[in-house]
């Protein structure tokens, strides 16, 4: 779906003088929907990349000599960062909705930098000792506050550059940002999977892929400092002594948005970042090999994702999310059925980009459904804590609680069972909420 920038100008400024034309010239909708899209994607980039690398990172952190402890020491602190999203998204989306959208992006996009910084430059236990697991756990921590600011604000920033006929095609670039990440991610993995020796690769070849996010946070900063502000200064004003009130009036509605992205964060974190994982250690396919089952969920987030936005905006918010989610909630299970039946790469393949499909589906719809039901005053900070709470919970340890459940059970489709619970309870949170198609923003 183009943006087609000549029906979609950002309103007119005052002239200003040749010498800080190029600093201050706005912005056309379809460049900043761009710049945001791309600037969102650079910053989540290490999440992604740490997602690919953790079952080589662990153990050169977290020594441990029980295959199974080892994997649930890789999978819980993959985790550990995500406890902290909740605790960004309300610091840094207070701030954006205080300050405005653009600070808090910026803000973000720094100490993602700095996490990574810390994952290149530690050495491993073998060297460092005890130091080692410790600045490991900082860096997630520091990258889960990091990514929890900048789901709310780059979101509200979306929402607000659009009218109530575009709000679900602009909202779905976030899902397309994720998408961009985890393609690019997947890529450096690829590549330093397939062209490093295994001893090369665990020695210093990951540190390369995180030694290059840092590098591109420069160049997201760049991409993102023409982004005009779109919080109103009357709200910025009101934000600092209505946020806490706003929450207790709107309790309702955060509590559906909860519930909403339970369902979202099982999706994402099971087909996207588990399921590679999974062909790994359950299904003997070859970790470069099986790398390619996030790169194809992935691509399928970029592509159907604004195609679910735009029918958002044609068919209703909660249409979307209904389909989509049921599609999921039947499918779950045979699919895992199918690759243990059949556990190739090819199989693998097919299965997750049908999965990755309706996943991609329920994403924008879902965000710009929790967006509009809060007011601006509450947006960022809103979307976020909502957000990353589920994420935290159902999400960022998806896979320890999948890897539980199939030692547990025995049954290697024991994870189609997780996501089909979040998904049931997701539903009780599209039904506590009205459709939102045409509304305007409060």
């Amino acid at each position: 779906m183009p943006l087609d920038p000549t029906t979609m100008a950002a309103p007119t400024h005052p002239p200003v003088s040749s010498q800080d034309a190029d600093q201050k010239k706005p912005m056309s909708k379809a460049s900043a929907i761009t710049a945001i899209t791309i600037g969102g994607a650079l910053e989540l980039y290490d999440s992604g990349v740490y997602n690919f690398f953790a079952m080589l990172i662990i153990p050169l952190y977290f020594p441990v000599g029980n295959p199974f402890g080892q994997l649930l020491l890789s999978f819980g602190t993959f985790g550990a960062g995500y406890l902290m999203r909740p605790l960004g998204g309300l610091v840094i989306g207070a701030y954006a909705d205080r300050r405005g959208r653009k600070p808090a992006v910026l803000l973000s996009m720094w100490l993602m930098a700095f996490s990574a910084l810390i994952l290149v430059v530690t050495p491993p236990y073998a060297q460092l000792g005890i130091m080692a697991p410790v600045l490991m756990i900082v860096a997630r921590l520091i990258q889960g506050f990091a990514i929890g600011g900048e789901m709310g604000s780059a979101t509200a920033m979306l929402m607000e550059y659009a009218d109530e006929r575009s709000r679900g095609f602009y909202t779905s670039w976030q899902t397309a940002s994720q998408g961009i990440a985890a393609v690019f991610a997947a890529l450096v993995a690829l590549v330093l999977s397939h062209s490093l020796s295994p001893a090369s690769l665990e020695h210093w070849g990951w540190r390369v892929a995180f030694l290059i996010g840092i590098l591109v946070i420069p160049v997201g900063q760049v991409i993102r400092r023409r982004l005009e502000e779109t919080l109103e200064p009357p709200a910025r004003k009101k934000a600092a002594a209505g946020g806490w009130q706003l929450m207790r009036q709107y309790w309702r509605e955060l509590v559906a948005s909860v519930l909403l992205m339970t369902g979202l964060a099982a999706a994402v974190h099971l087909i996207a970042y588990y399921l590679p994982n999974y062909a790994t250690f359950q299904l003997n396919i070859p970790r470069g090999d099986a790398v390619w089952a996030g790169f194809v969920a992935a691509g399928m987030m970029v592509i159907f994702g604004p195609i679910a936005g735009w029918m958002s905006d044609r068919f209703g918010r909660r249409t979307i999310v209904w389909w989509s989610r049921l599609a999921l909630l039947v499918m779950a299970y045979p699919a895992f059925v199918v690759i243990n039946a059949f556990p190739s790469l090819t199989c693998l393949l097919v299965v997750v980009g049908c999965l990755a499909i309706p996943m991609a589906m329920t994403s924008p719809a879902t965000l710009v459904l929790v967006s509009e039901v809060l007011p601006q005053r509450l947006r960022a900070t809103g979307m976020a804590v909502t957000y990353y709470v589920a994420i935290a919970v159902f999400g960022g340890f998806a896979q320890l609680f999948s890897t539980v459940l199939i030692h547990m059970t025995g049954s290697p489709n024991a994870p189609a069972f997780y996501l089909i619970g979040c998904g049931l309870v997701s539903l009780l949170g599209l039904a506590m909420v009205p459709e939102t198609l045409g509304r305007k923003l409060s």
